[in-house]
């Protein structure tokens, strides 16, 4: 171990069945592929793909795979390019408690800090951005878009109501 940092295991035998990829020909990495993943390749998959594939669930099954909550928000931008295939994708920003979100709206400069559990502003609690927004210009506002944490829309500019 080297400056504090903890050296991944690794596995001889799954390095050794990594480096045996290299030299199969394409119908045994096709074969390799149905047993480890279940399902057919892609007939797009040339040798490198297979490979790749091939590598990664082997390493998946021997050092574990993606966490818990990873896996969730790839599968909810996967649903949500399905359900829009030419719309754009945004991540969920996840901002710590402690961050200070700033805001310029009229002239003014506004300052609201991230809670544990909710946004400070003005002394007070909100529970969200959009209440600190509708309070702020006095008409509904998407929060986080108000915030610059999300795009706004060309035809609203992120207002909500008028």
């Amino acid at each position: 171990m080297t400056s504090g940092s903890q050296a991944l295991k690794t596995h001889p035998a799954v390095e050794a069945e990594l480096d045996r990829l290299a030299a199969l020909p394409v119908a045994q990495l096709r074969t390799r592929y149905r047993e480890l993943l279940r399902t057919d390749p892609p007939k797009a998959f040339g040798p490198d793909l297979l490979r790749r594939s091939i590598a990664q669930r082997i390493q998946e099954k021997a050092y574990g795979g993606l966490p818990a909550a990873t896996q969730r928000l790839l599968d909810q931008l996967v649903k949500a390019a399905a359900a829009k295939p030419n719309g754009r994708l945004e991540l969920p920003r996840r901002i710590k408690p402690g961050s200070e979100l700033v805001r310029t709206w009229n002239r003014k400069t506004y300052r609201v800090t991230v809670l544990q559990t909710g946004f400070g502003y003005d002394g007070k609690t909100f529970d969200t951005l959009s209440e600190i927004a509708t309070k702020i210009t006095g008409t509904r506002w998407n929060g986080p878009r108000f915030f610059g944490l999300r795009a706004s829309t060309s035809e609203d500019g992120g207002n909500v109501g008028n």
